[in-house]
């Protein structure tokens, strides 16, 4: 399996949305988001290419894909190369996600 590269501003996507639901839920809820986050790597871990290309970048290779978490509103933007696998964002799906990921 590919490596998972994590860039700095996925993991600060996911403090934010792990703090948020800490902070509005519960420890658990946090606990239940953490693991759907992991769930959704794994899966791309074994299967980079099942992302949907949606809001892929038409002049990039390889194409930006992203995968949904189980049970929350965020998806897992990334990069599939061919020696690892880059996360470049976790957004929430009602963010403005194509200014966020020109960012």
């Amino acid at each position: 399996m590919k490596r998972i590269v994590l860039f700095t501003q996925a993991t600060h996507d996911l403090e934010r949305a792990f703090d948020y639901y800490f902070d509005v839920a519960n420890l658990q809820v946090a606990e239940r988001l953490r693991d759907a986050v992991t769930e959704a790597l794994d899966h791309i871990q074994r299967h980079p290419a099942t992302g949907s290309m949606r809001y892929a970048l038409t002049d990039v290779k390889p194409p930006l894909r992203f995968w949904t978490l189980n049970h929350f509103p965020y998806a897992v933007f990334y990069f599939a190369r061919s020696e690892h696998i880059d996360i470049v964002r976790v957004l929430h799906q009602s963010a403005d996600i194509p200014r966020h990921l020109q960012a």
